[in-house]
């Protein structure tokens, strides 16, 4: 038994390119797997889908008190604690990817997240953000009162733009197709200063720099694998 057998009957909402869409929690399995394969091999720190995280989490308590029910000794005990933990592992891995971009990218993802204020595409949550905020501050704060002490006066206050972490977008990474998609500019300018453009098909798998393709990966797109 598998969180598809526990999961059939749990319909969650959840917004997917502003729509509603109702799904069941194998499927919101599915696509918290991807959010996590995207997190792990992106550059960049990615819209946040705490919806997905909270369905997900909900499902575990779901499963749990299942599991609460049966008999001691049966084999779906077993079977429902593997795919709890499975899931269990799946968040968390998925946190701590976002945790240390946040770390290591602190200011570059504050000014990002300023640029989507009035957006519903968020890049953190509330937690993240307050974290990403109290995490500036301390570096700032540590700079300036001890790194910097002993450098020149100019040096003692230091720009947040200009010490920003910027991440590499120009790091290759292989993507998978999930929707036909064409004229996506690959390359500005080749050897022949002439634009690279190709057509996405559904399925195709390719190796290419990130920056081209960032859009598509946050807009579901494409995949990271």
């Amino acid at each position: 038994m598998s969180t598809e057998d526990v999961g059939d009957d749990l319909l969650e909402t959840v917004d997917d390119e502003e729509e509603e869409e109702a799904m069941t929690a194998p499927e919101v399995l599915h696509k918290l797997e991807e959010a996590w394969l995207n997190e792990k091999f992106s550059p960049d720190l990615l819209p946040v889908k705490s919806n997905l995280v909270e369905c997900m989490l909900d499902q575990i308590v779901a499963m749990e008190n299942n599991i609460s029910t049966l008999k001691k000794g049966d084999f779906r005990i077993s079977v429902h604690r593997m795919e709890i933990d499975r899931i269990r592992y799946v968040i968390s891995s998925y946190l701590r990817h976002r945790l240390a971009k946040i770390e290591s990218l602190t200011t570059h993802v504050l000014q990002e997240e300023e640029k989507r204020r009035d957006s519903e595409n968020v890049l953190m949550s509330p937690a993240e953000l307050e974290f990403a905020k109290g995490y500036c501050n301390s570096v700032m704060t540590h700079l300036t009162n001890t790194a910097l002490d002993h450098m020149p006066l100019k040096a003692a206050t230091p720009n947040a733009k200009e010490i920003a972490v910027l991440p590499n977008l120009d790091s290759y990474v292989f993507l998978k197709v999930n929707e036909n998609t064409e004229n996506v500019l690959v390359e500005e300018e080749t050897v022949d200063a002439r634009e690279e453009i190709m057509d996405f098909e559904k399925g195709d798998q390719h190796i290419m720099r990130y920056k081209p393709i960032a859009s598509l990966v946050e807009s579901g797109g494409v995949s990271l694998i």
